[in-house]
């Protein structure tokens, strides 16, 4: 590897961003042969296997901030897990290798992928290391407000609803009834659907797929212009990256998930106040994101069996740096894969 000019502490490398993309087909291919079966738990532990044995041969000394548990809940990539081949112990060259943080979600969708329903994708993020927020324990969701580059300079997540839909309307040149807003579909939105439809504006809702729904109101391909609502704490650092990368913007604020963690917020001392931009989530412009389709949905094709052990994946690659976007489409080998097949 040349090294001339190479800073180590956190460049992330074209070569390495492609070789995201090879770590969310892996926990897609093995957690696809799950689809319908009902099985969250089993699914989920194929897919994380999946991507961490994939990370074992990054180059890259990686730190997760963003996984699924701690390490006492095997399986999970869990928080503070070390990744990449930089950590190998009997690797000579660890001075080569950049330093980045890491945010995973092997099976964003993973209800959706028990059921046999559209929409379950792999994600990986990364960024230099330190410039990615890490979620304070017991924080495990945010209220979010997404949209796409003509709108990033006016939407405020401390404003009423109708003020950011008239806004993003004005800036898009059309009146408030054109206006597109994905929700999750859940009781706790019950006055923001209310307020979304009095302001005129029309509504998409969806059950699951947070970090999708969130990246689809950023990217100008999609009949949405704003996401709203409350997510998935990890899932808006996630979507932040790719957010990053589209030159859209993103804003948070934490929330309780009840009465009971609502109390520990605030003997924690945790500013639920506190507004969060992309640049809070995912700093710097050294970020990269990538995600495979597991079951088809709107964004990407789902792993595709198409005869004689082989599968076709979909998956797409952004980079803050370049602003590039990558549509992946590649053909595996079952049989040189190590694919899972899940046990009856």
């Amino acid at each position: 590897m040349d090294t001339q000019g190479f800073d180590p502490s956190g460049t992330i490398e074209r070569n390495v961003a492609l070789e995201l993309v090879r770590v969310t087909e892996a926990a897609a291919l093995n957690a696809a042969p799950f689809m319908g079966q009902g099985r969250k738990e089993d699914s989920d532990k194929a897919a994380v296997d999946a991507m961490r044995s994939a990370l074992s041969g990054v180059d890259i000394r990686g730190v997760v901030v963003i996984g699924e548990g701690d390490k006492d809940h095997a399986p999970k990539l869990f928080y503070g897990e070390q990744v990449g081949r930089g950590f190998d112990a009997e690797n000579s060259h660890l001075h080569e290798y950049p330093m980045l943080d890491i945010a995973v979600d092997p099976i964003d969708g993973t209800t959706l992928l028990s059921k046999g329903m559209p929409g379950s994708i792999a994600v990986i993020a990364a960024a230099e290391r330190g410039k990615m927020f890490a979620p304070p324990e017991k924080v495990y969701y945010m209220e979010k407000i997404a949209v796409g580059a003509s709108a990033r300079d006016v939407i405020d997540i401390e404003a009423p609803t109708y003020v950011n839909l008239e806004r993003v309307a004005a800036v898009n040149h059309c009146p408030v009834s054109d206006i597109v807003v994905t929700i999750l579909d859940r009781p706790r939105h019950a006055q923001l659907i209310k307020d979304v439809r009095e302001a005129g504006a029309r509504i998409r809702l969806i059950s699951d797929g947070d970090v999708i729904g969130a990246i689809q109101a950023v990217m100008e391909e999609y009949n949405v212009d704003v996401y709203m609502g409350i997510g998935g704490a990890p899932e808006a650092v996630l979507a932040a990256a790719a957010i990053k990368c589209l030159g859209g913007d993103i804003q948070t604020r934490i929330v309780a998930k009840d009465e009971e963690n609502l109390q520990i917020l605030k003997d924690l001392n945790i500013d639920m106040q506190k507004v969060y931009h992309v640049q809070d989530l995912v700093a710097g412009n050294d970020v990269s994101f990538a995600a495979t389709g597991i079951t088809t949905g709107d964004m990407l094709r789902g792993v595709e069996p198409f005869g004689n052990g082989k599968v076709r994946t979909n998956s797409i690659m952004m980079r803050a740096r370049s602003g590039t976007i990558r549509n992946i489409t590649a053909i595996h080998r079952y049989a040189r894969k190590h694919v899972a097949k899940p046990e009856a």
